[in-house]
């Protein structure tokens, strides 16, 4: 076991083919493939995520993340000089005044005072009242729109923020490659419908819970029937799950804050769960961390409203939730370290050896781990 000083952030290095790193999701959620991690023995399991519910019991508990991601990649142009713009929405800071918090590239060419408009909608202008850090600006939108109806315009003019590791220039290869399993529909309108879980319900994030996008309304059915229980939190993920760890010493390491809340009636199934010595799982990091946040010393849940910037890496005691469902992701990212925590830092580096082995996709859109006792 390493001591919480000893684990360096390049220990978490792995050879990553590009090719792995899914481009386009599965032709239906449910498809993926599916690796079983047993932690404790450190054996791996190659299935189909249809066989996910031959590893639980009636009363089992999954706990999922209802955040909805909301349109924030737009473009835009500046004017007099016509430069085009990318404009990334992070968050409203005030409804009545139109003021959000954004990212901009290129940043250097956007100051304070500066105006952008944007084509698709040209009743909508933003205007620079701020710098916040090298790329953030603090945006006043000016419309005729009243306030009920502004953000619905401007949601309309955005596309699904996709993480940067997703590019996918067009060519014959790419094109067959995507028609093959979506054949005319639009990609926008792909990425709209299928970078969002089926149980999105509360608009806030700017990055999807990616291992809850597995769950089609087919798969929750059978869980169901199978005598699975469901519970929800919300967790507006941020772009700083995406931030690049850049500290050797992992002691040193800070997360950007993510809004949770965690409703009382779901601290009470979770701990009802626990009682009856039922699993719970987890299914993606947010909901992970979460939990960590907020659990006691004998991993009972309260409600909670708040923020947290809890920063999970190896070695970590978990008291909430004892399965973990999760998608394979970056080298030494902050997600791959919260996985080496729970499942172990060699068991977990030797799997993820054996997933670039097997060929199993990489990322947001790619396959799944379930990693059990």
């Amino acid at each position: 076991m390493y001591k919480s000083n000893d684990m360096k952030l390049s220990q978490f290095k792995f050879r990553l083919p590009e090719e792995q790193i899914a481009q386009f999701p599965a032709s239906y959620r449910d498809e993926a493939r599916l690796m079983v991690l047993h932690r404790t023995t450190g054996e791996v399991e190659h299935k189909k995520l249809a066989e996910l519910v031959n590893y639980f019991d009636e009363g089992d508990l999954f706990v999922f993340n209802d955040t909805k991601v909301f349109p924030a990649r737009l473009w835009a142009h500046k004017e007099k000089t016509n430069a085009l713009i990318e404009v990334f929405l992070l968050r409203e800071l005030n409804h009545a005044t139109r003021y959000w918090d954004v990212l901009v590239d290129p940043a250097r060419k956007i100051r304070i005072g500066n105006k952008l408009t944007f084509d698709d909608d040209p009743a909508i202008v933003a205007e620079v009242i701020d710098n916040t850090t090298s790329r953030g600006r603090t945006f006043r939108f000016l419309t005729d729109y009243d306030n009920e109806e502004f953000v619905p315009r401007l949601y309309a003019l955005g596309s699904a923020p996709l993480p940067s590791y997703i590019h996918r220039p067009m060519n014959a290869e790419t094109q067959d490659q995507y028609e093959a399993v979506f054949h005319d529909l639009p990609v926008n309108e792909m990425d709209n419908e299928r970078y969002q879980t089926v149980f999105a319900d509360k608009i806030g994030a700017v990055a999807v819970p990616a291992a809850g996008l597995h769950f089609s309304k087919q798969l929750l059915k059978r869980m169901e029937i199978h005598g699975i229980e469901t519970t929800f939190m919300t967790s507006h993920v941020s772009l700083g799950i995406f931030k690049e760890i850049d500290v050797e010493d992992l002691s040193k390491n800070k997360m950007e804050s993510e809004q949770i809340i965690l409703s009382a009636q779901m601290a009470d199934a979770v701990n009802k769960a626990q009682e009856n010595q039922h699993r719970v799982c987890a299914v993606g990091t947010e909901v992970m961390r979460a939990m960590e946040h907020v659990a006691g010393t004998n991993g009972q849940l309260k409600a909670y409203d708040g923020w947290t910037n809890k920063f999970i890496y190896p070695p970590y005691r978990f008291s909430a939730a004892n399965s973990f469902f999760v998608n394979f992701y970056m080298p030494m990212s902050s997600q791959l370290l919260m996985v080496a925590a729970f499942a172990g830092f060699e068991e977990t580096m030797h799997a993820y050896e054996v997933a670039v082995e097997e060929g199993y996709r990489f990322g947001d859109y790619g396959d799944a781990m379930l990693i059990v006792d």
